[in-house]
């Protein structure tokens, strides 16, 4: 797929998840408990939006001709080297690789109140922002 196409998807899926964690973030501040669904709404829009990230590093490197690893971790270290973020962004990066992770392989294991944390203090917006960046500096090698 052309990485322009790819941006473009890219960027719809995150301003609809952006949404629905808006909304849990709106009630969140007003003071409302999310029930049970709301909960997993949220999981799953951090799940969607981390891997829609993931997979934006991974196209990037694509685009840019450079090897493509398997590990999310990697691949966002990759976008490091090749100077696409900076050195200090990367914390963040496998905070949330690590959470994604939590959500799909250790669901049992999730600090709920953590990560709505999260979202009532706006701390994923890192994420929705790298998703809706069209990288204008993003050129062929």
């Amino acid at each position: 797929m052309r990485f322009d196409l790819y941006q473009k998807e890219t960027a719809q899926l995150a301003t609809e998840y952006n949404a629905l964690l808006e909304i849990a973030r709106q009630k969140l501040l007003a003071g409302e408990a999310l029930s049970q669904l709301e909960q997993n709404g949220v999981l799953h829009a951090f799940q969607v939006l981390i891997e829609n990230a993931i997979g934006k590093a991974k196209q990037i490197l694509k685009f840019k001709d450079e090897n493509v690893p398997v590990s999310a971790y990697d691949a966002f270290s990759s976008l490091v080297r090749i100077n696409i973020m900076s050195d200090a962004e990367l914390p963040l990066w496998n905070s949330v690789i690590g959470l994604r992770n939590r959500i799909v392989h250790e669901y049992m294991n999730i600090d709920i109140d953590r990560v709505l944390n999260l979202v009532s203090q706006n701390e994923y917006k890192f994420i929705v922002d790298f998703l809706l960046n069209p990288m204008p500096n993003i050129q062929k090698q």
